[in-house]
This record gives structure tokens, C-alpha cells and sequence, in this order.
């Protein structure tokens, strides 16, 4: 069965940096878009981040453009979002995901991973 695992999550001041990864198993990850969303308590899930199968194309939300970097190693099937510049609004908790199409709608995406929370403080 498809797995999705990220990892790096954690507590940062305001100004800092976090690499978040995500490990995917059970699928022929080449195939896909790799996206991050991220929720917030009380929120509704947001696009973040997305990659293009091959790694050639990005796309990021306008908050995050200029401090976010979204990449991916096909041949460790992984995908990784470099975060810097951290803001208090960046806390939540962030999934990565996996879609035949996208990229920044959630509807598109088929598979998704549990979650890494990321606090922000100020």
C-alpha cells in the first residue's frame, strides 16, 4: 500500500529555518505531483508548495514565494520543503501529498501523509 511519511517537524523562533521531508513507498513516484498543505486550528487545509513529476516546474502560494523551496530526488522517492524566514502564521501542521494531477488543488491529490507539526513562536 502507498505510504507517505514526513518528518522534521518541530518548535522554531520567528526568523528561523525548518527542512520538512516526506518519504513515499508503494507507488511509482515519478508518476506524480508531490505537494505540501498545511492546516491551522480552527482553518481550513491550504495549498502550500507543489512539484512537478520530473522536478521542472514549481509552484508555491504567494505567502510563502521567496522562502519556501520545494524539491524532490526521485530516485530516493522523497520530497523536501526547505522553509526559511519563519513566520508565527507559518504554525501548523504540514502533509505532504501525491496526485496523478494537480498541482495545488487538494481534490487532486490521492494519497496523503499523517502530518508534521510546525510551531513558529514569536
Amino acid at each position: 500500500q502507498v505510504q507517505l511519511v514526513e518528518s522534521g517537524g518541530r518548535l522554531v523562533q520567528t526568523g528561523g529555518s525548518l527542512r520538512l521531508s516526506c518519504a513515499a513507498s508503494g507507488l511509482t513516484f515519478s508518476r506524480y505531483f508531490m505537494g505540501w498543505f498545511r492546516q491551522a486550528p480552527g482553518k481550513e487545509r491550504e495549498f502550500v508548495a507543489a512539484i512537478s513529476r520530473l522536478g521542472v516546474n514549481t509552484y508555491y502560494v504567494d505567502s510563502v514565494k521567496g522562502r519556501f523551496t520545494i524539491s524532490r530526488d526521485n530516485a530516493k522517492n522523497t520530497v523536501t520543503l526547505q522553509m526559511n524566514s519563519l513566520k508565527p502564521e507559518d504554525t501548523a501542521v504540514y502533509y505532504c501529498a501525491a496526485g496523478l494531477k494537480g498541482p495545488t488543488s487538494d481534490s487532486e491529490y490521492s494519497y496523503w501523509g499523517q502530518g508534521t507539526q510546525v510551531t513558529v513562536s514569536s
